[in-house]
């Protein structure tokens, strides 16, 4: 126990710290001391013009990370697929094709819309998913899942492709989206996006004693009590509205949901009602340090917070799939 709430109390450390880094640093630096004046209105026009600037990008950020890495931590415990995750299993390629289709077809501008249509998306591609995976003898076994999910996501990609290529005017618009981004945050975005990624949160939550159970197979949950139907269902809804919502505002952002589970863990454990708070405050420090990361390394210029999260989640996702298959040998 004391050690799980030290981690916790570490990660809130850590995250508040990024998140002064975060304000102070981008293509022109703020000293520390004037981000608290510029909070109070005694900072200079620049520092007080930046942190402005900053901050709805940083909570951005924050709210984000920590919803990706909810979802990812769900989707692996509905599973039982240690590599489940949005971008995996196509649920964050379905609520980016409903986006697009939105944008194209019906002109929608509306953060509310992009937020119904991308759940309505992310909804409609887990329910594919899990039917064409529980296809054939054995069900929807993780393997499965996993493959036809790579499937689907892999067709989405080019499904959206088909529908901006003629369309250079919308391409052009939405190109930093597809990468996936916080650069465009701003406060009437946070609050719109604030109490569906809450009322996500509080479900998934709700389920963790439900999550547990499921890892020990459903005949066991069923031994203990659990309604594992529900449990799945819930977890699932949960998963969805939270990838979902975060890909409408900050685009696809690949790998943060499937790292930061394996990595928490590996530190806390794996009973999901320390897994779950501990993983939202990771995922959260992951994203705003790949954001400063993204802002740093060819300033003034930026690298998207996708690309970032992409180049660091692609050979770690290639460490966890070969040292999975080494246990299973």
């Amino acid at each position: 126990m004391t050690r799980k709430v030290g981690w916790l109390f570490a990660s809130v450390v850590v995250l508040v710290a990024l998140a002064a880094v975060s304000i102070a640093f981008g293509a022109r630096d703020v000293a520390f001391g004037d981000i608290a004046d510029a909070l109070f209105g005694d900072a200079d026009s620049f520092s007080a013009a930046a942190v402005e600037k900053r901050m709805p990008r940083t909570v951005l950020a924050m709210i984000v990370g920590a919803a990706l890495a909810l979802s990812g931590a769900g989707m692996q415990a509905v599973t039982r697929n240690p590599v489940a995750d949005p971008g995996i299993l196509g649920v964050s390629g379905g609520a980016s094709l409903a986006v697009v289709c939105g944008i194209v077809f019906f002109g929608m501008s509306d953060p509310y819309s992009y937020i119904v249509v991308a759940i309505a998306g992310a909804a409609a591609a887990a329910v594919f998913v899990y039917a064409i995976g529980s296809m054939g003898r054995g069900g929807a076994t993780p393997l499965k899942l996993a493959l036809s999910g790579a499937a689907t996501a892999a067709a989405f990609t080019c499904l959206i492709s088909a529908v901006l290529l003629p369309r250079v005017d919308v391409m052009t618009r939405f190109q930093h989206w597809q990468v996936g981004g916080v650069g465009g945050a701003d406060w009437h975005r946070i609050a719109v996006l604030s109490p569906v990624l809450g009322a996500g949160a509080l479900i998934a939550f709700a389920c963790a004693r439900g999550m547990n159970s499921l890892a020990l197979g459903d005949d066991v949950a069923t031994g203990l009590g659990e309604n594992v139907g529900r449990t799945r269902i819930l977890t699932g809804v949960a998963a969805v509205v939270l990838a979902g919502a975060a890909t409408a505002i900050a685009g696809p952002i690949a790998f943060v949901g499937l790292l930061v589970p394996h990595a928490c863990r590996a530190l806390i454990g794996t009973d999901h009602r320390w897994l779950l708070p501990f993983s939202a405050l990771v995922g959260a420090s992951l994203l705003v340090a790949s954001d400063v990361v993204g802002r740093l390394v060819v300033r003034p210029e930026e690298v998207d917070v996708g690309v970032v999260t992409a180049i660091i989640g692609a050979p770690l996702f290639i460490w966890i799939v070969r040292r999975q298959k080494v246990r299973e040998l």
